[in-house]
């Protein structure tokens, strides 16, 4: 399943290019860039390994299980994850329904404390798990919440910037994504501040074909500011899998369902 990307861009005025905007749709290219980084075949799971390095260069792992289904093609979508290593968080499992329509809703389970905490819409953009990905990332950002424009069309590549509707509700002034022609697939994401600064860049850093659909196996969110960065990389990925619907509710919360997540680590 894929991680890294965009979700359903506006389409916006050109600029930095010879083209006009009869030639380019930026909403079409941004509705594909969401296909194939989001929606991959009506269901899919992976197992992946995040390593999260700080500025020190002191390391941590995690390990975790994705299943994801789509309750639509290109719209609501249900999300669970499931960490199993290290020990201290073993049995936490994070749940997303994603919407088209108004803010996803994001819940995160502690076995330690038998707690089902929700993550307010105000803290999406914060730390998931301790690593440089924020919670928003692992979903993903409804670009509906952004303006978009045509910087540059290569014969390789897209690159679009993003500037937020509402700037107060987020940290960044605008970002710039790269998307590849050939996949679709969003490869690289730089965010800056309010100076104009590069502060976080996002980076797919492999991508392979697996039953037909072209995937980011290896990704990378680095800290520009404060340094440190985390690499995610997934393995035994599917697609169409038939994952019914009834578990991606509370109850797989603490009962997780054992059949979807029988994976070799």
């Amino acid at each position: 399943m894929k991680k890294l990307s965009l979700a359903a861009l506006a389409a916006g005025l050109l600029a930095g290019s010879s083209l006009n905007a009869a030639e380019v749709d930026i909403n079409a290219i941004v509705k594909q860039a969401e296909q194939a980084a989001y929606y991959a075949g009506e269901d899919g799971r992976s197992a992946a390994r995040m390593m999260i390095t700080d500025a020190q260069g002191r390391k941590q792992l995690r390990q975790f299980i994705i299943l994801r289904k789509d309750q639509s093609d290109g719209g609501d979508q249900d999300m669970l994850v499931f960490f199993s290593r290290p020990a201290d968080v073993r049995g936490t499992v994070f749940r997303v329904s994603k919407h088209k329509d108004r803010d996803d809703d994001r819940w995160l389970y502690l076995p330690g404390l038998d707690l089902v905490k929700r993550i307010s819409a105000g803290d999406k953009r914060t730390s998931f798990v301790g690593s440089h990905f924020f919670y928003e990332d692992v979903s993903g950002r409804n670009t509906d919440q952004d303006n978009f424009t045509l910087l540059e069309e290569t014969d390789s590549q897209y690159r679009l910037q993003a500037v937020p509707k509402q700037p107060d509700t987020v940290e960044f002034t605008r970002y710039e994504v790269s998307i590849d022609k050939q996949t679709m697939l969003p490869m690289l994401i730089r965010f800056f501040d309010a100076k104009d600064r590069e502060y976080r860049k996002v980076e797919a850093l492999k991508v392979e074909t697996i039953e037909g659909y072209p995937t980011v196996t290896h990704s990378r969110i680095q800290d520009l500011q404060n340094g440190g960065e985390t690499e995610m990389q997934f393995r035994f990925i599917s697609y169409d899998l038939g994952l019914p619907d009834d578990i991606f509710s509370e109850r797989s919360l603490r009962n997780p369902p054992g059949q979807w997540l029988d994976l070799k680590e």
